[in-house]
């Protein structure tokens, strides 16, 4: 399976969502197990975020942002070359202190056409 950007931009799988724009390579029908998104979060927020029912990992390759846990009331930068790790379904805010790029992945896979519920959770 070979999947470009250009022919998902302006499909149900080009998903905006308050706080950005989710391109959605990878999802639950794919059959891999995980969805894979490139999030686009323009400078803004701070967004609160809390995936209930999943697990998401977040590879910046653009950007600049904070994350805070809102659990331990951890701030993280967030840059080029940063990976973070919602691994107990950390409620969390996330600031673009300049528009930013994530890779994220998401176990179990989104379905594709989500976007977050007033309490920053998915359905």
């Amino acid at each position: 399976m070979v999947i470009k950007k250009k022919d998902l931009l302006r499909t149900e799988r080009d998903v905006s969502f308050v706080g950005g724009q989710s391109i959605r390579f990878l999802i639950k029908d794919d059959g891999m197990g995980f969805s894979f998104h490139e999030t686009i979060i323009p400078k803004g927020g701070p967004y609160h975020w809390h995936y209930k029912k999943h697990l998401e990992s977040c590879y910046c390759v653009k950007g600049l942002g904070l994350l805070t846990n809102l659990e331990s009331g951890e701030v993280h930068p967030i840059e080029e070359g940063t990976i973070y790790v919602l691994d107990h379904h950390d409620n969390h805010l996330f600031e673009a202190l300049k528009d930013t790029v994530l890779i994220s992945v998401f176990n179990p896979p989104l379905n594709g056409k989500e976007t977050h519920k007033e309490d920053g959770s998915y359905e």
